[in-house]
């Protein structure tokens, strides 16, 4: 059990830094050139995963129905998710962007009610409504009776962010396919789409590219499987699912001594009202 927490905790460390990551990067690049270069170097480390466990033979033997499912998971995700979120985070406070993202749970019961039929509860509602005034909280930055929204632009990009990725965890649970082969093959085809969305717009230098194998590396490779890693030696998934709670503040602690943005009152309490919410939806 203490691998789990072990690797648990480093799969946490790990996804805490990057929204400073992603803003930090900002700094010498923009959000295309950031899409593109921090996905070519993520398919290189799953590459390198998918060889290290011998399964990158298993690519080749997957059939067409499974190359059309990675088609449109590889459209979600990496490709129209990650523009969405790189551009909320190049035009609102890191702190804002990481937040408003993490509100994807509730998005994905939401969705799940309509797509999949399932029934909702009064918990579940509470726990809605609970999860959106934290929300509001964030975009208007404590001015909730004015409702004058900071920036409208960036907070509809972060918040389109959530449908994006609830809609491609729907499709990744119907999705019976070896994990780091799936996420491979996804990734592949939405650097198809990368390619051709940014290749003429692309823009690097040094300190760019760094930021990019940093984020390609920790945000979309490795540490997907260190937190698999940790699930498998874990006794229950509660064990080390509730460590993922702790991400959010962390990052909210680097953005402010590493990015230098001052943690708004506001972003901290539409944060615990979120993950409150969220919390409550697994009771």
């Amino acid at each position: 059990m203490e691998k789990a927490y072990v690797y648990g905790l480093l799969a946490v460390f790990m996804w805490a830094t990057v929204a400073s990551a992603f803003k930090l990067t900002l700094r010498h690049i923009d959000y295309i050139s950031m899409l593109f270069f921090s996905t070519f170097f993520s398919i290189l480390v799953l590459t390198c995963i998918a060889i290290a466990t011998k399964k990158f033979h298993m690519i080749l033997k997957q059939g067409k129905n499974d190359f059309a499912k990675s088609a449109i998971m590889g459209l979600l995700n990496p490709f129209l998710y990650y523009i969405a979120l790189f551009k909320a985070y190049s035009i609102l406070p890191a702190q804002e962007a990481l937040v408003l993202n993490y509100t994807w749970p509730i998005v994905l019961v939401i969705m799940s009610i309509f797509i999949l039929k399932q029934k909702i509860k009064a918990i579940n509602l509470f726990a809605i409504l609970l999860s959106f005034f934290g929300v509001v909280i964030i975009i208007t930055r404590g001015d909730v009776l004015g409702f004058r929204i900071t920036n409208i632009t960036g907070s509809l990009i972060a918040l389109s962010t959530t449908i994006l990725w609830a809609s491609f965890w729907i499709l990744n649970m119907k999705d019976g396919r070896d994990d780091a082969i799936k996420l491979l093959t996804n990734f592949l085809f939405g650097f198809a789409f990368i390619f051709a969305f940014s290749f003429p717009h692309l823009k690097y230098n040094f300190e760019g590219i760094l930021g990019c194998i940093y984020i390609g590396t920790f945000e979309m490779g490795v540490t997907f499987f260190i937190w698999l890693k940790a699930l498998q030696y874990a006794n229950t998934t509660a064990q080390v699912g509730n460590l993922v709670y702790l991400s959010p503040f962390l990052s909210l602690i680097m953005i402010h001594f590493i990015v230098g943005e001052e943690i708004y009152i506001s972003t901290l309490a539409g944060l615990i009202l979120i993950i409150t919410g969220i919390i409550l939806q697994k009771h």
